[in-house]
C-alpha cells in the first residue's frame, strides 16, 4: 500500500491586525493501483445507469426477490408509470408528487425492464434510514446546556429563546414531558402510519432527546445552588438541562420505529408535508438527525433532492454528518463516511465536537466517530461545521427502547428518585444543538427585519462565525466549531431586505466572540462547494450566492472571484474498479448494504486492500 500526501489547504482569517494561517493536510492511503484524478474531486464516473448501487448489484446478480424502490419519472408521467406497475401486479406504497416520484414494491426480475422504460428517469432503493444509538461513553462529566454548553457557545447573555420559531424534527417521535409543556402547541404527525395528527409518542427515544436538546425548558432539572457574590452567599435557580432555544415550537414528524429505523420514503413524505404546511405551522427549520449510506450521486438521490426542494422553499435544513468516522474496534479514523442526506449540497451538515466538559474552546476536539468528508460520489467538502455532540443530556423517553436498554445513561433531574434525563452522543446531538442556534438566529433577525434570512445566508453565517480547530483538517471540521453567540450577533445585524449587491450590515462587524473570559476570533471563511472563500467583506453585502434558489456550491450559478480551489489535484481517488468495492466505517460496511441497514461488525477488515480511503490527519 502506498501513501499520497495531499497539498496543504490554507485557510485565512484575521486575528486583530495580524493575518493567521490555518494549514491542514490530509493523509490518504490508497491501494497500489495507478491513481486517477477526477474533475471536481468527485468519485470516478461509472457506466451510465438509472439504477443506484444497490439495485444495480441486484440486477447484475439476477436477484428476483421483491424490491421496495423509489421510482423517479419524467415530469407529468408519474401517474401513468404507477398505473402500469399496478396492472403488472406491483404495489404502489406512496407518492412523492414534488419529486415526480413514487414508492413501489416491484418484482426483482423487472429491474432491467424498468431501467429501459423511457418514462422512468431513475430507480433508487427505498433504503432503511436510521438514527444512531450514540457512541460509547468515555466517563467524562456530562455537559449541561444551561452551564458549560451555553457558555461554550457564547450564549450565556443572549436575550433570545427561539420564541415564534417552529422546527420540524423528523425522527422517532416525541414523548411529552413538563420540559415540553410551555404552551407552545407542539404538534405530532406519524409518518410510520398515515401521516395524520395524533397523540405524541416515542417508542425509541432518539426524537425526544433531539427535540429537547433543541427546545426543552429544563423544568425537571431546576434546582437551587449557592453562589458567592460580593463576599455574600445566596441561592439562585438553575436549569442545567435546558435546551438551546427553550421557547421554540417543536413539530414532531415520526418516521422511525421502536428500533430507530424507517424507510426513506417515510422521510420524503415528512419533508413534503413540512414544505406544504410551512406557512400554517410556521416551519422555519427541518432537523434531520438520521441518515443512510450513500448509494448514488446527490443529483439522483431522492433524499438529497427532497432536502434541496425544502431549501428552495425557504426552509433551513440541518442534517447530521453520520457516526462513521472511525473503526469502532481499532479506533482508527477514516474519511468519506458522510451519510445521506448529509451529502445534500445546501444542507447544513454537522459533525460532532467533544468539549471535554469545559467551556474553554481551546481544548475542543472533533469526536473520532464523527463522519469526515468528502461526500461519496460528489466529492463535496463535508461536514460544513462541527458542534457539541458528545455526552449531552436531554429528556429521556421513559417508554423508548433506548431508555429501557441503557440504564447507565440515565441522569436524574430535580427528582433524585427517578431519572428524568438521558445522555447520548453523536452527530444527531450536534445537529440538534445547531438547529437550536439557528432558531435563535431566526428570532434575532425577525425582531428587526421583515424579510427572512434565506437558508444559504444562515449557512454562510454559521460557517463565517465558526471557530477553527488547529487540530483538525477541513474534511474533519468543515469551517470549524459552532459559535452560537457570533452567529446570533451576525444574524441580528444583517438586513435580508436589501437588494442584491447592496451593503446589508446594519452594525459594525466585530469578528470575535467572548467565550469563557476570552475573545475568540471567528474563522471568517465560507466553504462554497469546491472553493474556500475568506475575507472581512464576505458577508457584508448581499451576494447572489445567498439566494435560496441557488444550490449551495454551484459554481455555474455563482462566481466568487479569486478563490482557493479545492479542485481535482487536492483529492486523489483510486481506480474505478476499486472505487466500486468496499469502504469500512464504524462497525460495518456502509456502502454495500442491501437497503436493510448497515451490515454488522466483522464484515470486512479495516484497512484491507479493498478499502478506498483511510488514514489520519497531519497537524
Amino acid at each position: 500500500m502506498r501513501y499520497t500526501m495531499l497539498p496543504n489547504l490554507v485557510w485565512g482569517m484575521r486575528l486583530k491586525s495580524a493575518r493567521v494561517r490555518l494549514a491542514a493536510a490530509l493523509l490518504i492511503a490508497v491501494v497500489s493501483f495507478p491513481a486517477v484524478n477526477h474533475a471536481g474531486g468527485g468519485a470516478p464516473k461509472e457506466k451510465s445507469t438509472k439504477l443506484d448501487k444497490v439495485l444495480r448489484k441486484a440486477a447484475d446478480a439476477g436477484d428476483k426477490s421483491a424490491r421496495r424502490v423509489i421510482v423517479r419519472t419524467r415530469k407529468g408521467y408519474t401517474s401513468a408509470v404507477a398505473d402500469r406497475l399496478k396492472k403488472h401486479g406491483d404495489r404502489v406504497e406512496s407518492e412523492h408528487r414534488r419529486l415526480n416520484s413514487f414508492t413501489a414494491t416491484i418484482h426483482g426480475e423487472d429491474l432491467r425492464a424498468l431501467e429501459a422504460d423511457p418514462d422512468i428517469e431513475g430507480l433508487s432503493v427505498d433504503a432503511i434510514i436510521a438514527a444512531g444509538e450514540g457512541s460509547p461513553d468515555d466517563g467524562q462529566a456530562s455537559a449541561a446546556v444551561d452551564g458549560v454548553l451555553a457558555e461554550a457557545l457564547g450564549l450565556t447573555d443572549t436575550k433570545y429563546d427561539g420564541d415564534k420559531v417552529s422546527i420540524a424534527v423528523i425522527d422517532s417521535g416525541l414523548e411529552k414531558s413538563p420540559d415540553l409543556d410551555g404552551g407552545r402547541s407542539d404538534r405530532f404527525f406519524d409518518f410510520t402510519a398515515d401521516g395524520q395528527k395524533g397523540h405524541p409518542y416515542d417508542d425509541y427515544g432518539h426524537g425526544t432527546h433531539v427535540a429537547t436538546l433543541i427546545g426543552g425548558e429544563g423544568k425537571e432539572s431546576e434546582r437551587d445552588v449557592e453562589v458567592l457574590e460580593n463576599g455574600k452567599t445566596h441561592k439562585i435557580k438553575i436549569t442545567p438541562y435546558r435546551g438551546v432555544a427553550p421557547k421554540v415550537r417543536i413539530i414532531s414528524l415520526k418516521v422511525l420505529d421502536a428500533g430507530g429505523a424507517g424507510y426513506t420514503s417515510s422521510v420524503l413524505r415528512a419533508i413534503e408535508f413540512a414544505i406544504e404546511n410551512r406557512d400554517e405551522l410556521k416551519i422555519g427549520v427541518i432537523n434531520l438527525s438520521l441518515g443512510h449510506p450513500i448509494y448514488e450521486s446527490p443529483d439522483t438521490d431522492p433524499l438529497v433532492r427532497a432536502v434541496e426542494d425544502a431549501t428552495r422553499a425557504g426552509i433551513i435544513v440541518v442534517a447530521a454528518a453520520g457516526n462513521y468516522g472511525m473503526n469502532q474496534e481499532t479506533g482508527e479514523v477514516g474519511y468519506a463516511g458522510i451519510t445521506s442526506p448529509g451529502n445534500a449540497p445546501s444542507a447544513i451538515t454537522v459533525g460532532a465536537l467533544d468539549m471535554h466538559g469545559t467551556a474553554d474552546r481551546s481544548d475542543d476536539t472533533v469526536a473520532p466517530y464523527s463522519s469526515r468528508g468528502p461526500a461519496w460520489y460528489s466529492g463535496l467538502a463535508k461536514p460544513d461545521l462541527v458542534a457539541p455532540g458528545h455526552r449531552l443530556v436531554a429528556v429521556g423517553a421513559y417508554n423508548g427502547s433506548l431508555y429501557q436498554r441503557y440504564a447507565d445513561r440515565r441522569v436524574t433531574g430535580r427528582d433524585l428518585k427517578r431519572a428524568r434525563y438521558f445522555r447520548l452522543s453523536g452527530t444527531s446531538m450536534a445537529a440538534a444543538v445547531t438547529s437550536g442556534v439557528v432558531a435563535l438566529m431566526i428570532e434575532a433577525n425577525q425582531a428587526r427585519f421583515d424579510v427572512p434570512l434565506t437558508p444559504n445566508t444562515v449557512k454562510a453565517i454559521l460557517e463565517y462565525t465558526a471557530l477553527p480547530l488547529y487540530t483538525a483538517d477541513p474534511l474533519t471540521q468543515g469551517a470549524g466549531g459552532l459559535n452560537g453567540g457570533g452567529a446570533v450577533q451576525l444574524a441580528e445585524a444583517i438586513d435580508p431586505g436589501r437588494p442584491v449587491g447592496d451593503w446589508w450590515m446594519t452594525a459594525p462587524l466585530t469578528p470575535w466572540t467572548s467565550i469563557a473570559g476570552q475573545q475568540v476570533v471567528w474563522g471568517q471563511t465560507v466553504v462554497w462547494g469546491s472553493t474556500v472563500v475568506w475575507g472581512s467583506t464576505l458577508v457584508q453585502q448581499n451576494h447572489p450566492a445567498f439566494g435560496q434558489t441557488v444550490v449551495w456550491g454551484s459554481s455555474e450559478t455563482v462566481v466568487w472571484g479569486s478563490t482557493v480551489v479545492w479542485g481535482s489535484t487536492d483529492l486523489v481517488w483510486d481506480t474505478t474498479s476499486i472505487w466500486s468495492q468496499t469502504v469500512v466505517w464504524g462497525s460495518g460496511l456502509i456502502n454495500m448494504s442491501d437497503g436493510s441497514g448497515v451490515l454488522g461488525p466483522n464484515t470486512v477488515v479495516w484497512g484491507s486492500m479493498d478499502t478506498v480511503v483511510w488514514g489520519s490527519t497531519v497537524p
